[in-house]
């Protein structure tokens, strides 16, 4: 006996202007079914992100780094990016993929964290916002961003990786981009979970120098993101020995 499918129910009930009946989903964009379609056909994991991210979580805070250079195929676009954003009061976020697309996911990150503060008078906690961001990427919208969160709530520090359809893993440390496999192998060896916020500093410099030596499309400097229950601290780098 064959299985139902999902076309079965929603696509054999047509509203007569070739729509289903229960079709969209509040919130859904017109097209996701083929952003999602082509995206499982594989068509997302050929475009590579050029960039190197790591997130690390320390007791007292957590610390991101990113490298500053944007890449259009073989060619360097810019070499003063920033791809750590303060989204949140004691929250942050890395980008790797589309430019685009990942600047559209902040200015939305950032619009829904003030609107939840001013509805409900409190910040929103970091498995919300985790949740947030797994949930604007999974309706398509945003494709390609694999961002790193992390940030700092009533329950501690916290790291998220979340991957472009909206997968998401709570890590001690974790990396994004073109570059991870040098930066991973640098956390690998050097990362506990008893450094302070400044060794983890110096950790994650060592990661991103490392991939930057290695990986064309990152480069040209350092962002360093502090993020503790006091806020968001972020810091631009030309020369990796001010942060080693």
């Amino acid at each position: 006996m064959r299985t139902p499918t999902h076309d079965d129910f929603s696509g054999g009930f047509d509203s007569g202007n070739g729509r289903p009946v229960f079709g969209p989903e509040l919130g859904e964009f017109p097209n996701a079914d083929e952003r999602r379609q082509s995206a499982d056909a594989g068509e997302t994991n050929e475009m590579k992100t050029g960039t190197t991210t790591v997130g690390l979580k320390t007791e007292d805070g957590v610390v991101l780094a990113t490298d500053m250079r944007a890449s259009a195929g073989y060619m360097v676009a810019s070499k003063d990016v920033q791809k750590v954003e303060e989204i949140h009061p004691t929250g942050a976020l890395t980008i790797a993929g589309s430019v685009s697309a990942a600047q559209s996911l902040i200015r939305s990150l950032k619009a829904e964290v003030r609107l939840y503060e001013s509805r409900r008078g409190e910040d929103m906690s970091m498995q919300a916002l985790s949740t947030l961001t797994a949930n604007f990427l999974r309706s398509g919208a945003f494709l390609i961003v694999q961002p790193i969160l992390g940030g700092v709530d009533d329950e501690g520090p916290h790291i998220y990786s979340i991957d472009p359809l909206g997968g998401t893993t709570e890590e001690e440390y974790t990396v994004t981009g073109s570059g991870s496999q040098y930066a991973l192998g640098v956390l690998e060896q050097e990362y506990d979970e008893a450094l302070s916020v400044e060794e983890a500093k110096t950790v994650a410099a060592r990661a991103i120098k490392s991939a930057v030596e290695r990986d064309l499309a990152s480069g040209n400097g350092i962002n360093v993101a502090v993020v503790t229950e006091d806020g968001v601290d972020i810091s631009r780098h030309k020369d990796f020995e001010d942060v080693l």
